[in-house]
């Protein structure tokens, strides 16, 4: 089976390799501005590393912190910085050089991960809006409710549910043939992105990749919706104006990370299979969005909004700035 890949920055002619090989052709209509974009993947890659890694230090090192709210916030940053990893080396290589070759094990691997820690990010959104269900409608049961042993338990069924849901994705993509192209119009090993190359039924593959989607957004969603309409009308129950203030403002972090998260992973969701006029450079925009946004922005949204972090960091720094001038003396 002979395979064509694509185009290179350098070298825009299709070439006959080996067929166990894929090529990320990177944003199809805008490799001239490749570089330029590089410079807010780098940023975006530094704010993920730099923010998340600060989240994690300030509540492991703070005691006060370690509470259930804080504990979620510690494996959302986790997830974001798995998959950043995941994504943002290739990304980068495939602006800079047009590095875009890549191995069929390890876009299949690289496809895994990816969904997976997006379900696992999704799971974890939904057990922080239960987090405030808990605190603000039944306050006097929140200890006893999350305990240490119940947010363990809510970690692994994330990560059993993202790796279960993708599990089945792999294998029902090799068994598909790739007779005509291994080049995936993409900046990663998107599921659809790379069913579409196949020849072929790949009907059970579109189902499925549908299903796992729904099953995950449609659901998790669902479930935010309605915890939230609880918090609203216990909200409305309070008479006291500073009283319905107070409640509100602690979802307030969480309604902007689930709006960050879930905003571009819907209009990159409906685009992909009902927006056949939308140009293929807006949506993979519109899909990198998704992945690069979120893990840069969550640590800033809970730094700025959270008062027990905010107040933690600009300590380490005091304390470092003493450090430092004690050192120059």
């Amino acid at each position: 089976m002979s395979s064509t890949l694509g185009h290179t920055m350098d070298s825009p002619n299709h070439t006959n390799m080996d067929p166990s090989i894929f090529f990320l052709l990177g944003i199809p209509g805008l490799e001239q501005f490749h570089m330029w974009l590089s410079l807010p993947v780098c940023c975006l890659g530094t704010a993920t590393i730099v923010g998340n890694i600060t989240i994690l230090v300030v509540v492991a090192t703070e005691p006060a912190l370690h509470k259930p709210v804080y504990l979620f916030l510690c494996m959302l940053s986790t997830i974001d910085l798995a998959a950043s990893f995941s994504t943002v080396p290739k990304l980068l290589a495939i602006l800079w050089c047009g590095a875009g070759h890549i191995s069929a094990s390890a876009c299949l691997a690289q496809m895994f991960f990816i969904h997976t820690f997006c379900m696992m990010e999704s799971t974890v959104l939904l057990a922080m809006a239960f987090d405030r269900y808990v605190a603000i409608c039944h306050p006097l049961r929140y200890a006893t409710i999350l305990t240490d042993t119940i947010i363990a338990r809510i970690g692994v069924v994330a990560m059993v549910r993202g790796s279960l849901l993708m599990l089945p994705c792999p294998f029902l993509i090799r068994r598909l043939s790739f007779c005509q192209s291994h080049v995936i119009p993409h900046t990663y090993c998107e599921h659809m992105a790379v069913v579409k190359l196949a020849c072929g039924d790949t009907r059970p593959n579109r189902v499925y990749g549908l299903t796992a989607a729904l099953l995950v957004i449609g659901v998790d969603l669902f479930c935010i919706g309605l915890s939230y309409a609880l918090i609203a009308q216990a909200v409305l129950r309070l008479s006291s104006h500073e009283a319905r203030s107070k409640a509100l403002g602690t979802c307030g972090s969480h309604v902007c990370v689930i709006l960050i998260s879930y905003t571009p992973a819907l209009f990159s969701f409906f685009t992909h299979r009902f927006g056949h006029q939308v140009p293929l450079h807006i949506h993979i925009l519109l899909a990198n969005v998704y992945l690069l946004f979120p893990p840069a922005l969550n640590p800033v949204v809970y730094g700025v909004k959270t008062k027990e972090i905010r107040e933690r960091v600009f300590r380490v720094f005091q304390r470092g700035q003493r450090t430092g001038l004690k050192a120059s003396e």
